[in-house]
């Protein structure tokens, strides 16, 4: 059929013509741009919409290299979360890490690991919550959800940037030169942090792995010897207990004293987010699909398991050697202990060499941590805000968003002064959010899988976390106050972005049926008329009045063919959508093309240049006025997809064809 314009594209992309993203005169400015925009990293291009990549099911790495990458925020709680635990539990700590540990095990575990059946390809339990929210509920809900991700994840790029240069400061042979200059120290981790990423970071698994080895290792050694004082000195655990019941007790006091304490060693749990949100890469297995890579969740849950056994291991035993081997007064802010109880441990029993190999050590993991955490950025975020239409095309590139969290990370940095304590509540109270979510989205999925066990189980997990969170928010409330500033700058942007791109094309596909491909196929080579058509009763009469006024008003000679092009709205809130062009002759007589897309404009613009580009031919499309203020149909437009719809047509067309010449014709009368 070599003389027929539908018989090879019966589906293809709608580009704009304008589009010239990739030609270069070699000015420094288009190679600036080409430099940013060229910096696509596998994250990027297999976020859902018109410019992913088809994933490969098996790609990726095993899943205790992953591990590693998520460990660098994990694991290197280590090097504080001692210390948060004397200061809040004093003598009660290890009690209250077991806690910790329980609620870790039996709570946050199994939630993840069934985040990791429900989301494998790393959206969380946010994609789980969207699922059951439709419209612009939904659209905000996943916003706030994406701020307090946003709140978990910068936050521990800015607390691990400055708690390692709390290390470096209180490094004996370093004290003297660094001390004052907290600030400019940790600004400094964090551009090199986003410098990594803006080099391409494509070996930052191999790093993590080497990283988390040794910082693991280091560990290890600190407890061997911690506890091997503690064995060899029979007083300390006597001495320790005498002092424990004095001050609180009787043991049920202890244990409920522990359960009320928890909350405040909820950074302990910061490793999970993370852990589902690499998940993309994790190699499956050569059975695998996109729509169900089994062997990837069997690898994040092995990861997740893992990773939360090894912490707990970790959690207990050092929260037990800095509470009995460390004066109480030197986890106090000035002490020596006070944010590196186990690095004080290091300089103390393996001598100053040893410490310092440590400090290096806990520096390196700490600054990386933020890796980890940008991945997740990286990975969440161009998943959500470009195809909601609220985040430039550029933002689904790698570094020009390294570029605005680095950014983001300097403004936090200098608000807060490096300083780790004051960071610790926003950082709780993201993880919190993050894990009640993810513990509510699994007791709903439970439900609605008719798993009554699960189900009840799940809410039990539930309502922990939402105990935990609200204790948190009370007693630690500037963390809720970070975190509504996130939101509210993520809204703010959001919406701005969205009124922006409010007149692009935003259809990524055009289809057509059989019966609308034969319309457009008896038309191709005469002059194509459309009438855009609001379906009300569809009765004989809506159709003749409505061709008989068109023809009137625009003197449309009765011997021209006339389409009718009718478009439903589906969900307004959604911003890029394929069109499916459907053909159907209604009463006998008249021909109608129906479509459904977000937005009736944009997608009665794709509609007529898909046609000109197929045919050749610069088609019309008729209008009625609608009757109405401005101001009122735009908010309608931008909200639920009508308002008014011919002058809208006619600027996304605009937009989209600057050249007069080839742009179809709008007529409104």
């Amino acid at each position: 059929m070599a003389g027929d314009p539908f018989a090879v594209r019966r589906e293809c992309p709608v580009v704009s013509s304008t589009s010239g993203d990739g030609a270069s005169d070699g000015g420094a400015r288009h190679r600036l741009r080409g430099w940013l925009l060229a910096g696509l990293t596998d994250i990027a291009k297999r976020q859902p919409g018109p410019y992913a990549e088809p994933e490969s099911a098996h790609h990726g790495r095993p899943w205790w290299r992953v591990m590693c990458l998520t460990g660098l925020d994990y694991f290197s709680t280590l090097g504080y979360q001692p210390g948060i635990a004397a200061l809040a539990a004093g003598l009660l700590s290890p009690l209250a890490t077991v806690v910790l540990v329980v609620v870790t095990l039996v709570g946050a575990l199994p939630v993840y690991r069934r985040v990791a059946e429900e989301s494998p390809h790393g959206q969380g339990s946010i994609a789980m919550l969207e699922r059951l929210l439709t419209f612009w509920k939904g659209k905000l809900f996943v916003l706030t959800l994406l701020g307090f991700a946003a709140t978990d994840f910068l936050i521990t790029i800015t607390l691990s940037a400055a708690d390692a240069t709390a290390h470096l400061v209180q490094n004996p042979h370093l004290t003297s030169t660094l001390h004052g200059h907290e600030v400019a120290v940790t600004l400094i981790l964090v551009g090199l942090l986003g410098a990594v990423f803006l080099k391409g970071f494509t070996e930052a698994i191999g790093i993590a792995v080497v990283l988390v080895a040794a910082y693991l290792l280091l560990n290890a050694v600190v407890v061997a010897v911690g506890l091997w004082h503690i064995g060899t000195a029979p007083h300390v655990i006597p001495d320790w207990s005498q002092a424990l019941v004095a001050e609180r007790g009787s043991p049920l006091v202890m244990i409920g004293v522990a359960l009320v304490i928890f909350p405040k060693l909820a950074l302990g749990l910061s490793g999970f987010e993370t852990g589902v949100a690499v998940m993309p890469h994790i190699e499956g297995k050569p059975g695998d699909t996109p729509e169900r890579p089994a062997g990837r969740i069997q690898g994040a849950r092995k990861l997740l398991t893992t990773a939360a056994v090894i912490m707990s291991i970790f959690l207990i035993t050092s929260s037990f050697i800095t509470t009995l081997l460390i004066p109480q007064r030197e986890f106090a802010p000035g002490g020596q202990a006070n944010g590196r109880a186990l690095a004080y441990l290091a300089h103390e029993y393996l001598g100053s060499a040893f410490g310092s190999v440590y400090d290096a050590s806990t520096i390196a993991i700490l600054w990386f941590a933020g890796a980890s955490a940008m991945a997740g950025l990286l990975n969440l975020m161009p998943r959500y805000l470009p195809r909601y239409g609220m985040a430039p095309h550029w933002a689904r590139a790698v570094r020009p968003m390294v570029l605005v969290f680095i950014a983001v990370a300097f403004l936090v940095t200098w608000l807060f002064k490096a300083d780790v304590d004051a960071q610790g509540g926003a950082y709780a109270t993201g993880v919190l959010v993050l894990i009640t979510s993810a513990a509510i989205a699994v007791t709903i999925a439970a439900r609605r899988a008719r798993q009554r066990g699960w189900t009840i189980g799940f809410g039990v997990i539930a309502v922990i976390f939402l105990y935990t969170t609200a204790v948190n928010v009370i007693e630690r409330p500037d963390g809720v106050k970070i975190g509504a500033c996130f939101i509210a700058g993520i809204l703010a942007v959001s919406l701005l972005s969205r009124v922006a791109r409010a007149f692009e094309l935003r259809v990524t596909s055009v289809t057509f049926d059989p019966l609308a491909e034969r319309f457009m196929r008896d038309t191709a080579h005469r002059r194509i008329r459309f009438i855009a058509n609001k379906p009300e009763r569809r009765d004989l009469a809506e159709y003749r009045e409505k061709q008989h006024q068109i023809r009137a008003d625009n003197d449309i000679p009765p011997e021209d063919d006339i389409i009718f092009v009718e478009v439903t709205v589906a969900d307004p809130s959604e911003f890029e959508s394929e069109l499916q062009v459907c053909g159907e002759v209604v009463h006998g007589r008249y021909r109608v093309l129906t479509l459904q897309s977000a937005t009736i404009p944009n997608a009665l613009a794709a509609l007529l240049l898909w046609v000109r580009d197929a045919t050749g031919q610069r088609p019309h499309i008729y209008f009625e006025w609608t009757e109405g203020h401005p101001l009122a149909h735009f908010l309608r437009f931008f909200l639920f997809g009508q308002g008014e719809v011919a002058p809208v047509t006619r600027e996304v067309l605009r937009e989209a064809e600057p050249d007069r010449g080839r742009r179809p014709h709008v007529h409104v009368g």
